[in-house]
């Protein structure tokens, strides 16, 4: 079974992820901060990361760094609520597949974690 980590402090979006992935067959865990994504893949990792751009005490770009250190061949996509390019690019250039900004649709989210997930 397929391992999704859902990294977001926006709880509304975590549980609404959470029963997507779920409803899809996948193993779906949730973190509200960087700090506890990175706790949370000590113990186990996930085949792919969904993760909020944006979030306090640790940004999306330095749990993107810490998790690729650990585990280059972790799948990320990364959501944000703001188009800077400029983070995009240094998202992508850390091994980032895709990214949607909020608000995003669901299904194209689900159907972008789905051909990720398929090789």
């Amino acid at each position: 079974m397929k391992r999704i980590l859902i990294v977001d402090d926006q709880q509304g979006i975590r549980l609404l992820l959470k029963e997507v992935f779920e409803r899809e067959g996948y193993e779906t865990m949730v973190a509200g901060s960087g700090n506890e994504a990175l706790a949370i893949t000590e113990q186990v990792c996930p085949h792919l990361v969904l993760m909020d751009m944006k979030m306090p005490g640790m940004d999306g770009i330095e749990l993107l760094k810490r998790l690729k250190n650990r585990n280059k061949a972790c799948k990320v996509i990364m959501m944000t609520a703001y188009g800077e390019m400029g983070v995009v690019e240094e998202s992508m250039s850390w091994g980032v597949m895709r990214y949607f900004t909020k608000p995003f649709d669901v299904f194209e989210l689900r159907d972008a974690v789905r051909e990720l997930l398929e090789d």
